[in-house]
């Protein structure tokens, strides 16, 4: 570096720096000392006061402004110039003000001679005047910046951060029907913006209309609103996804305080969203400070691999950010998924690799769903009565014209058990229903399946008819199959069959047809909680808002 640089000598001061002295020249050291203060025991004899800038920056203007309210110290002496304070023991005098604003400009005005040594050539008076020098000297700066300090009430700083108190309740008015607004679109998954946010614009979104409407409902909400700077509305998305983001953190901040570093279990499961990315839902299962059983959500994540090893990381990084340890985990659940329940390098080992307590329990519910379909289809019986009721749904269901078919046969079946008397009207009764599809895992949906087609029986007998006759050739011969069953020429209802295997002793012979008609008559299959949470996100991650992030 000496070949391209020209090292310049530190010049050192020949003169001894006495140890007394509280403050070290910047030539003689590059460390500042800082002196402690106490503005009772401040000097007011220029001679023996320290530099501001020997005191902490923090205290300069409270010193400058303790100096500026006790004034100028003046002994009784002729000085030519007021603003110039006097040495009480020696025949100097100081700049008052260059002293609390004077700037290292050089040897402008004198330099340091008015600060810190003292002028003392009275021969030469006309350098005071100098000193002062014009409209933009150092001195006259320094005694703006002096007047200044007294008024600050009117600096431009102050002006800008100053806020009356009915400014600060408008802003707090306009900033709670915001959070409402927000609060209430996401509580029903409901999108925020709209086509075309402008003012005259009809398709606004869902986040401006509500606020616009909560605005004429309430009358001191709409004042603000109309008064409120067009800089000032809180209405930009930035904005709406900041609030967002904290009733995220608050809601999940709730969760973590009332878990109180307890015991818990994961509820883990993933699904692909509309942009075909695979997301991973986790539930957390513990038992509060009353002891209750809770299930709470409590983030979605993405993940771009499903192998064991990727999902423990995501787990791991989703239960760190909000402070959990998985040294506290007791419970893991999954489904059937060979990345997750693999006993070689499956999740559920992988964690049992390193918390030995946070054992793995197969969801029940999906278990129990499982061993029903499992054991239906090992008997002949009953797999024929549920590939009969799957046909039939297809067959009936398979287009509007033959659902608006069931619905007014299942109508006028109604309107004539009422006037007939047969039926109870009332509040909840003789509610529309319609034949839902079964299927292997989705829970109760068999369950349900039945129930609507005890309820409608006699209406989907005289669709089957209709069909049977007005029908096309493949319909006609679909429609006379299931008619032609003998299940359904002698059956009425689900209850029936119970009926019938009981009174001819048949349950005897086939114990666990009993059983699964016993189970569909009294027991739904219970569901859980880990699969809402991709409800909701088909709702709030669609067609139209496929570009949504995956936090």
């Amino acid at each position: 570096m000496d070949k391209y640089l020209i090292r310049k000598l530190r010049i050192q001061d020949s003169s001894p720096v006495q140890d007394s002295s509280p403050v070290q020249d910047s030539s003689s050291s590059s460390k500042r000392i800082r002196v402690d203060f106490n503005l009772e025991n401040l000097p007011s004899d220029p001679g023996l006061r320290q530099k501001i800038s020997s005191y902490h920056p923090n205290n300069h203007d409270e010193i400058r402004r303790y100096y500026l309210a006790k004034g100028p110290c003046q002994p009784v002496h002729d000085y030519p110039i007021s603003h110039f304070s006097g040495k009480s023991h020696k025949d100097e005098v100081f700049c008052f003000y260059c002293y609390l604003f004077g700037q290292g400009v050089g040897k402008q005005g004198g330099g340091d001679t008015f600060v810190t040594k003292g002028f003392k050539l009275w021969n030469q008076l006309a350098k005071l005047e100098s000193h002062v020098g014009g409209v933009n000297s150092a001195h006259n700066h320094a005694v703006k910046k002096s007047e200044d300090l007294l008024k600050e009430k009117q600096h431009i700083q102050s002006v800008l951060v100053k806020q009356s108190n009915q400014d600060k309740l408008d802003y707090m008015v306009q900033l709670n029907a915001i959070v409402d607004c927000i609060r209430f679109l996401l509580c029903r998954g409901l999108a925020f913006r709209g086509h075309d946010e402008s003012q005259g614009s009809s398709a606004k979104g869902n986040f401006l209309e509500l606020l616009q409407f909560l605005g004429d409902h309430n009358e001191s909400i709409n004042e603000v609103l109309q008064r409120v700077p067009k800089n000032c509305k809180l209405t930009h998305f930035d904005i709406q996804k900041d609030i967002v983001n904290a009733i995220a953190r608050e809601t999940s901040k709730v969760i973590i305080k009332d878990l109180d570093n307890g015991f818990f279990s994961i509820l883990v499961d993933k699904s692909r969203d509309i942009l075909v990315k695979e997301q991973m839902s986790l539930v957390l299962r513990y038992a509060n400070k009353k002891g209750i059983i809770i299930e709470w959500f409590l983030g979605v994540v993405y993940v771009a691999s499903t192998i064991a090893l990727s999902l423990k990381n995501a787990i791991e990084c989703l239960l760190c950010e909000h402070n959990l340890s998985l040294s506290n985990l007791r419970g893991q659940g999954y489904d059937g998924a060979s990345n997750m329940q693999s006993d070689i390098n499956g999740l559920k080992t992988l964690i049992l690799k390193e918390n030995n307590s946070a054992f793995y329990v197969h969801r029940f519910a999906y278990q129990l769903q499982l061993t029903l379909v499992a054991v239906a289809k090992n008997h002949i019986n009953i797999a024929e009565f549920f590939y009969v009721v799957s046909n039939l749904v297809t067959v009936v269901g398979g287009s509007c014209k033959r659902r608006d078919a069931l619905r007014d046969a299942q109508f006028a079946k109604i309107r004539e058990d009422l006037e007939n008397g047969v039926r109870r009207s009332g509040q909840s009764l003789n509610q529309e229903t319609n034949l839902k599809r079964p299927g292997d895992t989705r829970w109760g949906s068999y369950h349900g399946t039945i129930l609507n087609l005890i309820l409608m029986f006699s209406a989907v007998v005289d669709v089957l008819e209709i069909i049977e006759e007005d029908g096309l050739f493949d319909q006609k011969v679909e429609a006379r199959s299931i008619m032609s069953n003998d299940l359904f020429l002698e059956l009425q209802g689900v209850s029936e069959l119970s009926e019938k295997l009981v009174s001819t002793r048949k349950y005897e012979t086939y114990p666990l047809v009993h059983l699964l008609v016993k189970l569909a008559l009294t027991f739904p299959v219970a569901i859980a909680t880990v699969e809402r949470s991709f409800s909701a996100m088909k709702y709030v991650k669609n067609e139209l808002r496929n570009q949504m992030g995956d936090r």
